[in-house]
């Protein structure tokens, strides 16, 4: 989905000046839903000012961040997001957003300086379940943006115990609505309680098994999968036989503005309002041992973007996202 351009600046970034090309930013602390396996809405922070985030993305900019990622707790809650968004945009910055959806259609109008769409999309019948609500809530919002949007919008569905009898029908719908779909397995945070996890996380390997060789099937067949055959084979049989290169890739900041390690390490770094030449110069060891001396995750954003890192031909073949 990007262009020769910008595939070019992305290589000399992370190759050459072994620099990372997205900032993933945590642009809020409050969320609408309050999802049992998720742990970020229990915890509201104190969230940059717009002049500071503004700030930082002028400085990301000269650093070299090609890619903008909003995300968490919901950047839809965020009343200044457009302005936000739309100052990456003036940057020249490629901007991209993951949202629950629940307010999609009433902002969507907004979203004009937005140009990748990821919505969470974890069951038809069972995302109740999983979100609280019903998907009938979220779905004219992705209805709209799939007609709205000049790129494709991508539903991410995380894999549990509560949907794996969903993944075909979600593959079914992603394809009707003209979106694209992707597929994680849920990481099981020792934030949340064993209680939770022996509800909703999977349990049932033959059924996983049998579940995500389905999604691989599919995949051959033409739906609308992006994850690759690669990935999705990791993700079936469990087993995360990757080098993680995420420091190279990306840096996350944190609503308060802490840089941190990763998903799975969360250990702040540093305050990135001291620049990121000073930050990067500071952090950039402690995520290279952290990263290298991890037993591994199957979140599709580092396991994808580690595996186009490495030049693996059957990711970059299907690579179709940041």
């Amino acid at each position: 989905m990007f262009d020769f351009n910008t595939a070019v600046r992305a290589l000399w970034q992370m190759r050459v000046r072994k620099r990372p090309f997205v900032l993933s930013h945590g642009i809020n602390s409050t969320c609408n839903m309050q999802c049992s396996f998720c742990d970020y809405w229990r915890e509201e922070k104190q969230e940059m000012e717009v002049e500071e985030i503004f700030s930082m993305l002028d400085d990301a900019k000269d650093f070299g961040i090609g890619v903008y990622n909003a995300w968490t707790v919901e950047p839809l809650m965020r009343s200044e997001l457009p302005e936000i968004l739309g100052h990456a945009h003036s940057l020249g910055l490629t901007t991209s957003l993951v949202t629950n959806g629940l307010l999609l259609k009433k902002r969507l109008s907004e979203l004009t300086d937005l140009d990748y769409l990821s919505v969470s999309v974890d069951g038809i019948k069972t995302y109740r379940d999983a979100r609280g609500v019903d998907f009938s809530r979220i779905l004219p919002g992705i209805e709209q943006a799939v007609s709205t949007f000049e790129k494709p919008v991508l539903l991410n569905c995380v894999i549990s115990n509560k949907n794996l009898h969903e993944l075909r029908d979600l593959v079914l719908l992603a394809n009707d609505l003209g979106a694209m779909i992707s597929f994680e397995p849920m990481y099981e945070f020792t934030s949340i309680g064993s209680n939770v996890w022996n509800e909703i996380g999977v349990r049932d390997k033959h059924q996983h098994r049998k579940a995500v060789e389905e999604l691989i099937h599919m995949k051959e067949a033409g739906y609308p999968i992006i994850n690759s055959k690669t990935y999705l084979r990791m993700v079936r049989d469990m087993r995360p036989l990757w080098r993680c290169h995420a420091p190279n890739i990306v840096i996350g900041v944190s609503q308060e503005g802490m840089v941190y390690t990763c998903r799975v390490h969360r250990d702040p770094l540093a305050d990135i309002r001291d620049g990121f030449e000073k930050v990067w110069n500071q952090c950039w060891k402690k995520m290279q041992e952290t990263a290298s001396s991890c037993e591994g995750c199957l979140f599709f954003g580092y396991a994808e973007n580690s595996m186009m890192y490495s030049f693996n031909p059957e990711v970059i073949r299907y690579y179709q996202w940041m």
